[in-house]
């Protein structure tokens, strides 16, 4: 029988092959967040629709959390089980899998239908702010199905190790959207002119479209599982097993949507400016934090893996390797944005005072890139080992405990335009000390178990 290379390949290298097509896929995605940015800004009303994406984000944010949340546990548990050699148990999970991405289906389609209005009126007041985030929005909510199926596709993918996999189909959905936002925004090639509704439109084909390919190459190619239709039917046991891991992720990732859900209220306490520069940078860092992500998705399969395996030494290069590159990309990211800062803005339809403080954003807050690197890696490494309670305490420090009190207050200072953003470095070295102890309480247990099985 031949053996998965997530037990074989010397893991500096199986980081990297595992890691960049994820790191890709996961840049794939921020693609459809920030095209969709740059083509609304060259609309006659751009900066106004720049808004309004800004302030339909959060729940954007919430769709992604509950899938990857949902795909932590799924890429956990499969990874293990394969690892201990349990096809049966991955193959239940993985039909548990997309029966639980049906289910959160519904649950956005309700918020689409029934929740947009009053969420969006506790943001803004302004009539066309809300006019053009509601019409996005409610598109992107009520067709969402491709986007939660097609990111739990993704993770039963690249639990088995077949990353390239999933990248493809990401890559086809992403290029989709690519081209058809300024077709239908601006009615090019005989297509109406939608507007912003163009931009939604375009984004939900595109995450059509990689549903419809991850489900192909899942059903037709994912050979360490069984895809039989029996193991759609639900099971309590496998779900809370799935959930045991994945909620404390969904929560953390919901965390990123509070986040910025309070950041724009705070926000826009300053100007309607600091909410618009806030709204570009949040998507262009998206890059940098979905390639560390995306690292993380390679670490936490890898050192399951072999963790079912019990296999000491290959875990802790992984923990090792996974932390040194997760790193690296971070700081290419901090390099890259404190450089070319001003002509990445330009890019944008912005106006001079928007622009001007989108820069002293990317600026300021890039200063805790590698702060934010080393929480990114520790949050993969106790998702690993189950330990999703300790994933979720880091989160909450660097996004919520720490960083919206501290923006709160120097929101309300007499510079608050240029120190405002320093809350977010500092959260994010703040939970950085936390996640070191809280690592070396879990690896005192975790070393010693692994080591009585050698």
């Amino acid at each position: 029988m031949k053996q998965n290379k997530m037990g074989t390949v010397q893991i500096s290298t199986l980081m990297l092959k595992m890691g960049l097509p994820m790191i890709i896929s996961m840049i794939l995605q921020a693609f459809y967040n920030i095209v969709d940015s740059y083509f609304v800004s060259q609309m006659p009303n751009g900066e106004t629709g720049v808004t309004a994406l800004t302030l339909a984000f959060p729940i954007q944010m919430l769709m992604i959390a509950i899938g990857v949340g949902t795909g932590v546990g799924i890429n956990a548990l499969l990874s293990r089980s394969l690892g201990a050699g349990e096809r049966e148990k991955a193959s239940k999970i993985a039909g548990n899998a997309i029966f639980l991405g049906i289910c959160t289906y519904v649950v956005f389609l309700l918020i689409g239908i029934f929740g947009i209005d009053a969420y969006l009126r506790s943001q803004t007041s302004d009539a066309a702010v809300l006019k053009m985030a509601t019409e996005y929005l409610r598109i992107c909510t009520i067709v969402s199905f491709g986007a939660i199926l097609s990111m739990i596709y993704e993770k039963l993918l690249q639990g088995v190790g077949r990353t390239t996999l999933s990248t493809i189909a990401q890559l086809a959905g992403a290029l989709t959207n690519i081209i058809l936002d300024p077709i239908m925004i601006f009615g090019w090639l005989g297509c109406p002119e939608m507007g912003i509704a163009g931009a939604a439109w375009a984004t939900v084909i595109g995450q059509i479209v990689t549903l419809v390919m991850s489900a192909y190459l899942h059903h037709a190619k994912n050979h360490d599982l069984d895809t039989a239709l029996k193991y759609l039917k639900p099971q309590g046991a496998t779900i809370a097993q799935i959930y045991k891991i994945g909620i404390p992720a969904i929560i953390m990732q919901a965390l990123m949507s509070i986040m910025t859900y309070g950041a724009n209220i705070i926000l826009g306490g300053i100007s309607d400016a600091a909410v618009t520069a806030y709204g570009v940078y949040y998507k262009l860092q998206q890059f940098i934090f979905f390639a560390a992500f995306g690292m993380n998705n390679a670490l936490i399969p890898i050192i399951g893996f072999n963790y079912g395996m019990r296999d000491k030494a290959r875990v802790k290069d992984g923990i090792k390797y996974g932390m040194i590159y997760t790193l690296i990309i971070m700081l290419l990211g901090t390099v890259a944005f404190q450089a070319f800062a001003p002509g990445i803005m330009a890019v944008f339809a912005l106006s001079a005072e928007t622009e001007k403080l989108a820069v002293t954003t990317i600026r300021v807050i890039t200063v805790g890139y590698l702060f934010a690197g080393a929480n990114i890696a520790f949050q993969g490494i106790f998702q690993a080992f189950g330990e999703g309670v300790k994933s979720l305490i880091v989160s909450a420090l660097r996004l919520i405990v720490v960083a919206l009190p501290l923006l709160w207050v120097l929101s309300r200072t007499a510079s608050a335009a240029q120190s405002a953003w320093w809350a977010f470095p500092l959260a994010e070295a703040a939970a950085v000390v936390v996640a070191v102890v809280l690592y070396k309480k879990m690896w005192g247990r975790v070393g010693a178990l692994l080591s009585s099985a050698c």
